[in-house]
């Protein structure tokens, strides 16, 4: 996609440090977070862009919205997407949504969930979304703020 300029996987979805440091350095003018629960859910949708500079538009879709609005409509402004989940990376890219990389930033650790670093965490399904996303040349890796180092996240699952 053109003007797909980063995907991000972050389950605090948009915030402070996506804002100050993502958004400026991609010159990203709109921010488009694919979340089935956030999209269903008023206060979410009402808060979602919140910490988004005015100039830069904030839109919620569930997946399955998100897929049909691929088929028809061409992204036509500098766009990051975010997702909370790379099930939900996965599903997209099945259905038509062609990447070349997807950054991850924070997927948090519960008792459900395995470390793979201090910031990202995985149930068996996102890991297994995550082989299958590297699997189809897609570079996957962990990367906190831009200025940071990255980790490939094939070398994290082995």
């Amino acid at each position: 996609m053109e003007n797909i300029e980063l995907v991000r996987i972050d389950d605090r979805m948009l915030h402070g440090q996506v804002v100050s440091t993502w958004l400026k350095d991609y010159s990203i003018e709109q921010v488009l977070i694919i979340n089935d629960k956030a999209a269903n859910d008023p206060i979410q949708k009402s808060v979602a862009g919140l910490a988004a500079p005015k100039e830069v538009k904030v839109h919620l879709f569930g997946v399955d919205q998100f897929i049909d609005i691929l088929k028809k409509t061409p992204i036509k402004r500098k766009t990051m997407l975010i997702f909370t989940t790379s099930t939900d990376v996965l599903k997209l890219v099945e259905n038509g949504l062609d990447i070349k990389e997807v950054n991850v930033g924070g997927m948090r650790y519960n008792e459900n969930r395995k470390r793979l670093s201090k910031a990202v965490s995985v149930t068996p399904e996102e890991e297994d979304a995550f082989k299958k996303l590297i699997e189809k040349d897609i570079k996957v890796f962990i990367q906190m703020i831009p200025k940071s180092d990255e980790s490939l996240m094939k070398n994290l699952l082995k």
